[in-house]
């Protein structure tokens, strides 16, 4: 039975490691290094608090649009600025009226939720 979440992966396009890197800084994570068996694969790991997200190279990579990892953050008012000032896209939705959140799109296209907590 399931007992908890190790990590999510993302997808990114071969080569596009240094162009998500500073986008996923931006939002509080560190890099963190890869085990040496997996290294040659490509992409990287990175972690916030207890959260692991793992960036794979997928040779036949197609932006995640729709399906879409939720972060919670701290303080969605100046992540929002700081991502705009970095000239990124977002979307403020207040479908659910109690609930903070924005939408972006990370440099490779997926589909990023942050939820003020």
């Amino acid at each position: 039975m399931i007992k908890s979440l190790d990590h999510i992966q993302l997808a990114l396009p071969a080569g596009a490691e240094d162009l998500l890197r500073p986008f996923y800084l931006m939002l509080g994570f560190t890099e963190v290094p890869k085990p040496a068996p997996l290294m040659g694969r490509g992409g990287f790991w990175m972690r916030a608090g207890d959260l692991n997200v793992h960036f794979g190279v997928d040779p036949t990579f197609a932006p995640a649009t729709k399906a879409h990892p939720a972060f919670v953050v701290s303080d969605i008012d100046q992540l929002s600025n700081l991502l705009v000032a970095a000239g990124h896209n977002i979307s403020w939705d207040t479908k659910l009226v109690d609930v903070r959140r924005l939408f972006v799109f990370d440099p490779a296209g997926n589909r990023i939720e942050l939820i003020a907590g």
